[in-house]
């Protein structure tokens, strides 16, 4: 998945701890393998590669997920697709030195988009269109921190920390019943945090400008873009949302970026309590320790 991961667990008997841990590490390995774009033998894989012919199945687990991104897509006005992973063949955030794709190029890639036109079921999914794709990034690795926590549960254990690439889900507090401080980080310091988050139980997850980008004359692109102009947000430097579950915080961090200045209202409208931090650098929400 590109990024560190943590696993902070307590037992009294450390043998039974590193069961969990290692039953957890494997779901999570388990579950990158299944969703990850990098593999020939992978789900996505799979639908991509039969894009515009027939339909693929599916088990009950890509279904669900599946199901979620149309809520996501439902709830975030069309924002947030899954298909709109194509705008990587021509948003190269690697390409030194830097530069920003026509618009020629973009509109090519966008008129690939459309989650709308997918068609699927509990046992299939198909793309129509020969170069359509689907990308489970943002929400595959949410749901392994979520799935490497039940694994957790499911092994009794109540009292744990789990860390994938700063997506972060709690299976209870802290042994003393103290609440976990998970450290919110700052999108312009290097290795400093902004602000942090009680979590007694569930999740935080944060979704910036900062993880992959470019500047180019005093303007910064990032990764987070917008499938229905192909181009990258401005508005938010960055949002940390808390939430039970971690795809649900990782989604609704991604969707309130996507939304700009609707984000707050968004978030609001969801129940959830955020953290974040606009273009000029001030930090909103009521999620942080002490707000």
């Amino acid at each position: 998945m590109a990024s560190e991961h943590e696993l902070l667990l307590w037992s009294d008997d450390e043998a039974h701890a590193t069961r969990a841990a290692e039953a957890a590490v494997a779901d999570v390995h388990r579950i990158e393998a299944k969703y990850t774009r990098y593999r020939d033998d992978s789900v996505t894989t799979r639908i991509n590669r039969a894009a515009g012919g027939g339909a693929v199945a599916i088990d009950a687990e890509t279904a669900a997920l599946l199901a979620y991104a149309d809520e996501c897509h439902r709830l975030s006005g069309g924002r947030f697709d899954l298909t709109s992973g194509v705008l990587r063949r021509v948003w190269d955030f690697r390409r030194k030195p830097p530069q920003v794709p026509d618009a020629a190029a973009i509109a090519a890639a966008t008129a690939l988009i459309g989650w709308s036109r997918v068609e699927r079921d509990e046992r299939t999914v198909r793309l129509p269109e020969a170069g359509m794709e689907i990308d489970f990034g943002g929400i595959g690795k949410e749901y392994a921190a979520d799935r490497a926590a039940t694994v957790c549960m499911e092994h009794g254990i109540r009292h744990g920390l789990v860390n994938l690439g700063g997506d972060v889900r709690a299976t209870g507090p802290q042994p003393d019943g103290a609440p976990w401080r998970v450290g919110i980080r700052h999108p312009r310091r290097e290795g400093a945090a902004i602000a942090t988050v009680r979590l007694e139980s569930g999740a935080v997850a944060t979704s910036g400008d900062y993880e992959r980008f470019f500047e180019i004359a005093g303007r910064r692109y990032c990764h987070i873009l917008d499938p229905r102009t192909g181009r990258p947000v401005v508005h938010w430097r960055s949002i940390s949302v808390v939430a039970p579950l971690c795809v649900v915080a990782g989604s609704c961090a991604t969707i309130a970026m996507l939304m700009g200045p609707d984000a707050e209202s968004f978030l609001r409208g969801q129940g959830l309590r955020y953290v974040a931090v606009d273009a000029d650098g001030t930090l909103r929400g009521a999620a942080a320790e002490g707000a």
